[in-house]
């Protein structure tokens, strides 16, 4: 038979929790407080989300058209900016040619040498300067909006003439107002936030791959114009027997007259399968 402790719970059990007060006063427990701050956030969220979309079009007609997708963030954002790399240069269901995307905190070496030569603020604006190229999109994901290293990233992308998004919470935040558009999830806990984010995500991976697989890549993913399908646009073979025109692999690559300011060539996808890739 189980030990009773005198609070009606058995031995060893950890007690109860509780949190915020319920509407009639009564104590709420962390689960249940915890869930009933993401329910209370989605309403809201599922609004503020719906820029996901066209987000998802401008960004797989950048990766194919040779450009790239720098994100970073700070502690958990850094652990979900690495998480959406791993979607791109993966995959996040289905196969598909892999996409270029550099989450700039994991590039440890890096951010400890910057850090230590040109002190932490600098520690992503000095590599947005080192890989970023015009028309590129850089994505920085704050909870508060206000980290000094993510608003000079910020920074450096628009002199350079990157595409800056950011992931947020609740607005007005510097880091929203630095960048040209921002999703701020409107949220005050900081964990709902970064749980919207990671939701946000994964919806921008799925419209990046509606995209690829519907041949759009540009906004119209959300206006339904198709962009071309040629050399400047998405050329990949299908698997007939899975539902709709999903991506398999890359037909191949070949270059386009479009150079990057380094002399770096842009990579697009192109039907010739023979064409060699570039590094």
């Amino acid at each position: 038979m189980s030990e009773l402790t005198g609070t009606g719970r058995t031995a060893g059990e950890p007690p109860e929790l509780t949190g915020t007060l319920g509407t009639a006063g009564e104590p709420v427990g962390v689960l249940d407080g915890h869930l009933a701050g993401l329910a209370a956030a989605l309403l809201p969220y599922r609004q503020a989300a719906g820029q996901l979309a066209r987000w998802g079009g401008e960004l797989a007609r950048t990766l194919v058209e040779g450009g790239r997708l720098l994100v970073a963030g700070n502690g958990g954002s850094a652990a979900e900016a690495q998480h959406l790399a791993a979607e791109l240069v993966g995959k996040l269901r289905e196969d598909r040619v892999p996409l270029s995307a550099i989450a700039l905190h994991a590039e440890t070496s890096s951010v400890t040498a910057i850090g230590n030569d040109y002190g932490f603020e600098e520690v992503f604006a000095r590599q947005v300067r080192a890989h970023g190229r015009p028309g590129d999109v850089l994505l920085l994901m704050s909870t508060s909006g206000r980290s000094a290293n993510l608003l000079a990233a910020a920074r450096a992308g628009r002199e350079l003439g990157l595409r800056c998004w950011a992931f947020t919470g609740p607005a007005p935040n510097p880091l929203a107002e630095r960048c040209a558009e921002a999703l701020a999830v409107p949220a005050a806990d900081p964990q709902v936030v970064q749980e919207l984010h990671l939701v946000s995500a994964h919806l921008l991976c799925d419209y990046v791959d509606a995209a690829l697989a519907n041949g759009r890549g540009t906004g119209a993913a959300a206006t339904g114009v198709a962009a071309p399908t040629s050399a400047a646009g998405v050329g990949v073979e299908t698997d007939a027997g899975r539902d709709g025109p999903v991506p398999v692999r890359a037909a191949g690559y070949a270059r386009t007259g479009r150079t990057r300011p380094s002399g770096v060539e842009a990579l697009v996808l192109d039907g010739d399968a023979s064409a060699g890739v570039d590094s």
